[in-house]
């Protein structure tokens, strides 16, 4: 895909949207995180990203002669998000915005599983200083940006709507499909986000890594006909007899990239969750990343 941009370069990407790249590139975050900032004079910064002294510096140092930072919103609290988000509060008196620290909105059947596994990457810490709730509208002097409560890659994400474009977070990118990875991660609440984005006006998506999606509607449709075509294989792989997560990985991503094995693995992890919310599958010990599984 062609989106190399610099990091801690800022680049003047909409007319009010600018956005820098954090230098956190690697096979789950791309080239890195996107931190975009949102108009003029006092401005909102989305998703501040890794806690990189370098990146902090690049973001003030991207901000204009008498412009300031009047808000901090991040879409949700993994490692790669949110914790630069205290240290810009500090530095600059921006109150940090979120829908709820990071076990907000979590499933808690799946949260008082302690044999699951996952919570990969998840910023423990985070507490924001303002909880979003779904549909609040945050205003600055030449922008307005509304929070929608989208979860499923992880429990407390949200997407910002912002004229005629939506700030995706990791719900929606071009380069990827996202990770669901239980207990942060929830398919069944993942696909009725999607679903929630099909319905909405905006086009045109900044997502959380890689290049901006310019057909946001038939980007979510290609995702969702993906995640029905994953779980179609779930279900027949569980046909021919009990298995294991890993050994569906290994017979379902046969084209993935080894580096991305264990993020497919708790992908596919999802999807027997949202089976067994069903009842058409069933683990057969206690539910852990090694459970065997089959089907009902």
């Amino acid at each position: 895909m062609d989106f190399d941009p610099v990091p801690g370069h800022p680049e003047q990407i909409a007319p009010g949207l600018r956005r820098v790249l954090a230098p956190n590139p690697s096979p789950m975050t791309f080239r890195g995180t996107n931190t975009y900032i949102v108009g003029h004079g006092a401005v909102a910064v989305i998703d501040p990203g890794p806690n990189d002294p370098a990146h902090r510096a690049a973001i003030l140092g991207a901000l204009g002669p008498g412009e300031r930072v009047s808000h901090i919103l991040v879409t949700h609290s993994h490692v790669d998000h949110s914790p630069l988000a205290r240290p810009l509060a500090r530095e600059t008196g921006a109150p940090v915005l979120a829908y709820g620290d990071s076990a907000a909105g979590r499933r808690p059947d799946l949260a008082a599983l302690s044999g699951l596994g996952g919570g990969e990457g998840v910023d423990a810490d985070f507490t924001p200083d303002r909880t979003l709730a779904d549909g609040a509208v945050v205003t600055g002097a030449d922008w307005q940006i509304t929070a929608l409560h989208t979860p499923g890659h992880m429990g407390n994400h949200m997407c910002f709507a912002w004229r005629d474009a939506l700030f995706s977070g990791d719900h929606v990118m071009g380069w990827a499909s996202s990770m669901v990875s239980p207990p942060d991660g929830d398919l069944a609440a993942f696909m009725a986000s999607l679903d929630r984005l099909a319905a909405r006006a905006e086009r045109t998506l900044y997502p959380g890594h890689g290049a901006p999606v310019d057909d946001g509607p038939a980007r979510i449709a290609e995702l969702t006909a993906h995640r029905r075509a994953r779980r179609a294989q779930v279900l027949a792989a569980l046909a021919q007899g009990p298995t294991t997560p890993a050994a569906l990985t290994h017979a379902i991503y046969t084209d993935v990239a080894p580096a991305l094995l264990g993020a497919a693995q708790r992908n596919v992890l999802a999807h027997l969750i949202e089976l067994a919310d069903e009842n058409r599958a069933a683990p057969m010990a206690e539910m852990a990343a090694s459970t065997r599984w089959k089907a009902l």
